[in-house]
């Protein structure tokens, strides 16, 4: 969607809770803290309080908010940075904070740099973009307010670009997944291709709410991508007309006589749990149907409650997934549910695309023992994002705690393995050819 929400990127708290700032224990982070005080001062608004903590939901972003709102790459290894056990500190990072060195490299601009119409307020909001981003972690962001405010427009699932997810993973500006009819998936973007470029502008150290200004825009305009898909012999520049884009996150068809129903999400957002109980309700007035496919493919994730709930429609009551934060402590978040669908055959169907909440219900579902998982190895997004939000209009998005499925399995990094692989070829794509799909209608029948 043009956007990382997460991992939203929430509204709630994100798909990715350790104790609210406890980052600040930290000794790095301590002088951080400090220094975000006194820049407070030096632009006049308080901006270092805790603001309003968006708790009541949780919601999980695909690696869109996933990244959903991304960082700059840190310009030291996060473990450098971050201090994190067995890592050596490089010896600068040992001295005492000298706070002069700030307002020397503020004056250095002011008095150098060719430009000299760069208002303070832009370098300041920059300064606390790069503190998040030292963290090296790509789903803790700072989030000026005209960036805050793009990342709520994106839960409503309404805006104008060209309809797919970015990340950043291992450095690079990636596709996560590109939405269904969507000017992105009409023009062959497909999970994990590398954008090299925006306009002919290098995504090399770009944040993916960079890439998500550059890509964003007005209906009928145009953007130049320059893509590298593995397997390729160099990239390519794809042109692609920007559109209004509307998610409509879950639809229902069916298959095989009507013997099969296939119930696709795309994302999970406000609409999802009306749709899938809709859904639910027209199947068991369809005695005929034996088997459900759950298409999970290319979606990048939404709201936690909602990937709970979903789960608990095949086993009733139990924990879905586990909320591990940094000093061990353990959430269960449990399904409470009257299970329509435990009686049904299920396939889920997942690729790389298929991320964070997507991720959650395949894994429950799978260690549950309710359904089987065919396709590709899911995305990796298991991470929980905290959103802060700061007086001004900023948000602050840190991850807190990790992901694990109801056997303790970690989803972040790892992904969800399919019990049946089956992959989707360039081949199979260009021709509209759907192995997967395939694969799970051979199981239900």
């Amino acid at each position: 969607m043009d956007s990382a929400v997460n991992n939203n990127p929430l509204q709630n708290k994100l798909s990715d809770k350790p104790s609210r700032w406890s980052f600040l224990r930290r000794p790095l982070a301590l002088w951080l803290a400090a220094l975000l005080i006194l820049l407070s001062f030096f632009i006049g608004a308080a901006v270092g309080g805790r603001g309003k903590i968006v708790s009541d939901n949780t919601v999980i972003k695909g690696a869109t908010d996933q990244a959903a709102a991304g960082a700059v790459k840190a310009a030291e290894p996060a473990s450098s940075t971050a201090g994190e056990a067995g890592a050596a500190l490089p010896a600068y990072l040992k001295k005492n904070v000298d706070f002069q060195l700030y307002w020397d490299t503020l004056g250095i601009i002011h008095n150098k740099y060719y430009s000299q119409d760069i208002p303070d307020t832009k370098l300041f909001y920059g300064s606390l973009q790069g503190m998040v981003a030292a963290l090296g972690d790509p789903y803790s962001v700072f989030l000026t307010p005209s960036d805050a405010q793009q990342f709520q427009d994106d839960l409503k699932g309404a805006f104008e670009g060209i309809g797919a997810e970015i990340a950043v993973k291992n450095s690079q500006l990636i596709i996560v997944s590109p939405l269904d009819d969507s000017p992105a998936m009409k023009a062959g973007l497909k999970p994990k291709d590398w954008i090299i470029k925006i306009n002919g502008t290098s995504t090399e150290g770009m944040s993916s709410q960079q890439a998500v200004n550059l890509i964003r825009g007005k209906a009928g305009t145009k953007v130049n991508l320059t893509v590298y898909r593995d397997g390729w012999t160099e990239s390519q520049a794809i042109e692609i007309t920007r559109a209004p884009i509307v998610v409509k996150s879950l639809t229902l068809e069916y298959l095989a006589g009507g013997a099969i129903a296939q119930i696709k999400v795309r994302q999970f957002n406000d609409d999802t749990m009306p749709l899938f109980d809709q859904a639910i309700s027209n199947i068991l007035t369809k005695p005929n149907v034996k088997g459900v496919i759950l298409d999970l493919r290319n979606n990048p994730g939404g709201y936690l409650e909602s990937a709970v709930q979903m789960a608990g429609e095949w086993n009733g009551e139990g924990v879905v997934v586990s909320e591990k934060n940094r000093d061990g402590t353990k959430t269960d978040h449990r399904a409470y549910a009257n299970p329509r669908l435990i009686d049904y055959k299920t396939v889920v169907l997942v690729d790389g695309g298929s991320a964070s909440a997507s991720e959650i219900v395949s894994g429950a579902l799978k260690d549950w023992g309710k359904a089987t998982l065919v396709g590709m190895k899911t995305f990796g997004k298991g991470s929980v994002q905290d959103l802060t939000d700061l007086p001004d209009g900023s948000q602050i998005k840190l991850t807190i705690a990790k992901w694990f499925t109801p056997n303790g399995s970690s989803i972040d990094d790892q992904g969800i393995e399919p019990d049946v692989k089956v992959d989707l070829t360039e081949d199979d794509y260009n021709n509209d050819r759907d192995p997967q799909l395939a694969k799970a209608i051979e199981l239900l029948k």
